[in-house]
Formats: structure tokens, sequence, C-alpha cells
């Protein structure tokens, strides 16, 4: 088994909520692809981080985090900037992001900061998230999307209170269209497609992605499991029946049980090979909304062939 890349943001959740009665907020690590890494580290894979990160207390126990939860730091640099803050509110079936921190800390990598080595030795290289909104990052993650001899897995991931200015949006799908011609797989939401593409239904979406050129395209529906757009097969993948209490990072344990088993198997030979492997993620994101956090609600293997013995 090889090793992926992980390349995006890695930054502090506050999580709107009720405590002792009043409301506040509970502080959380992470950022969709933290969350997506510590995912794949908690699997079983062996997985390195790619990002920037800030100098002051809140980053040192981002690096603590990751360090306990089996990822590897050595592509990840140190930026003179406070650790960046996400303020999450939950008003409807997806939480509602603001961002904080100027100069971002996670949007300071650049393409010369790339360990080159690391990302041509891997054997799946992920990019996306709200990294590929600011041009430094962008430049280095399409130098690490070029030079990568690596499974290349994609997604958008977005963020809507981050697309500022009349032409925010269409420069984005001019991203996610530049990344998707060459992936092997993109995971989108259900809200991605919606925003990205407001006239298509997910079929659509994933047809169109699908022509662009990637390989094999997944979209997440929430309750409602996924569907999966694989060679000329379009299915839909049932979600497990849970006791949900937080969805926080479910889409992003998704993205990271498809990484752990591409590095534990391989690409799938077939469609029914990936209903399996997308099938598995949804039993792992089902897992993880039974449970309060993102990334420290990420289960082990063990834990998630228990929670659905079947």
């Amino acid at each position: 088994m090889g090793y992926a890349v992980v390349l995006g943001e890695a930054l502090v959740d506050l999580l709107d909520g009720e405590f002792d009665g009043q409301p506040g907020y509970r502080q959380a690590i992470g950022g969709g692809p933290l969350n997506v890494a510590v995912a794949v580290a908690r699997l079983g894979g062996d997985v390195q981080f790619v990002g920037s990160l800030g100098d002051d207390a809140l980053a040192e126990r981002i690096r603590a985090f990751l360090t306990a939860a089996g990822v590897g730091l050595a592509g990840a640099v140190t930026v003179p900037a406070p650790t960046a803050l996400a303020v999450a509110t939950f008003a409807g079936p997806e939480p509602d992001f603001r961002f904080y921190g100027e100069p971002r800390s996670y949007a300071q990598l650049t393409a010369d900061d790339l360990d080159v080595a690391l990302v041509e030795g891997a054997d799946v290289l992920y990019c996306g998230s709200i990294v590929l909104l600011d041009p430094p990052v962008l430049a280095a993650a399409r130098r690490a999307w070029t030079i990568a001899g690596a499974l290349r897995v994609f997604d958008p991931n977005v963020r809507p209170r981050l697309l500022t200015g009349p032409d925010a949006l269409d420069g984005l799908r001019a991203v996610v269209a530049e990344f998707a011609a060459s992936a092997h797989l993109v995971k989108l939401s259900s809200a991605d497609a919606r925003l990205l593409y407001p006239h298509e239904p997910v079929e659509g979406v994933a047809a169109y992605l699908r022509e662009l050129g990637a390989a094999t395209v997944v979209v997440t529906l929430g309750a409602d499991g996924a569907l999966v757009a694989a060679a000329d097969d379009v299915v839909r993948v049932p979600a497990p029946k849970v006791h949900a209490v937080d969805a926080t990072g479910a889409g992003d344990s998704v993205m990271g049980a498809l990484i752990a088993e591409l590095l534990a198997a391989g690409e799938p030979a077939d469609p029914a090979g990936w209903r399996d492997r997308v099938a598995f993620a949804l039993r792992v994101a089902g897992l993880v909304c039974e449970s309060p956090g993102g990334a420290t609600a990420m289960p082990t293997r063990p834990a998630v062939h228990s929670r659905f013995p079947t």
C-alpha cells in the first residue's frame, strides 16, 4: 500500500450551538481537506497533509491533532499568520460557514513550497476545497496535479460565502472544469452541484463532468445516499439508516473513505466495484453523523464494521 497526499486547508471551526442552556460556540479542528486526511488515516491509509499552517497556538494544536491521528506533515509549511477561523451555523441541511482571519493562514502555500518528491511518490493525490479560490494555492495545486503520477481525486467543496464579486462563480466553474478534465474521481455534494450548475439535475451534472474527462463522478445526496457515474453506468446507492446528531464532516468522510479504498485496492475495474466502494463510504459517513464534531468523529475501519456488520 502506498500513500496519499491531501492538499488543502486546515483551520479551526467554531460550531454554533447551545451549551449549558446558553448559546455559544464549540471549537473544533477542521477544514475539509484536513477532515479528509484524518478520515484516510483512521481507516488505515498512509496520508500526508500538504498546506500552510499559521504560527500561533491554534496551529500547534492542529499539528498535534494531525500527528496524533497518524497524518504526516512532511509537506506542511508554517507561515507568519494567525490561524484562520470558520464560524459555522446550522439553519438548514448544510452548515453555513463564514471565514475570519487576514492574511488567511491556509491560503499561503505556493507552488515553490511544494515538496515535489512527496507529490511525485504518492499513489493518490487529492486537491480541492476553498484553497482553490486563492491564486497562490491554486498555482500550487495545479503544479501538484501536473507532476503527480498518481490517481487524482478532486472535490470542489464549495463555500458560497467566499464567492465574492460578479465573476467569482464563473471563475470557480472554470477551475472545476480544469481539474475534472483529468481526474480519476470527482466527488461533490448535491449542494455543490446546485450552486455550480443550477439548471441541471444531479444526473446531468455527473454526465457533464464525465464528458469533460472525469473517469468517475460521485454526487453525495445527504440522507438519500449518493449517485455514482462510472463508465456508462449511473446508479444511486442508498445511505444506511442512522441516528444523526451532527453532519459536520460527513461529505469529507466519504472522500476520505474512497481515498482509503483506492490506497488499499487501487481503482475499481468496473462500475460494480465503484458501487461497493461508495456503499462503504456512506457507512463511514453514517457513523460520522452519529457523533458530534468533524475530524474528531472520523471512525476506524473496525468501528465501521462493528456498527454496520452486514
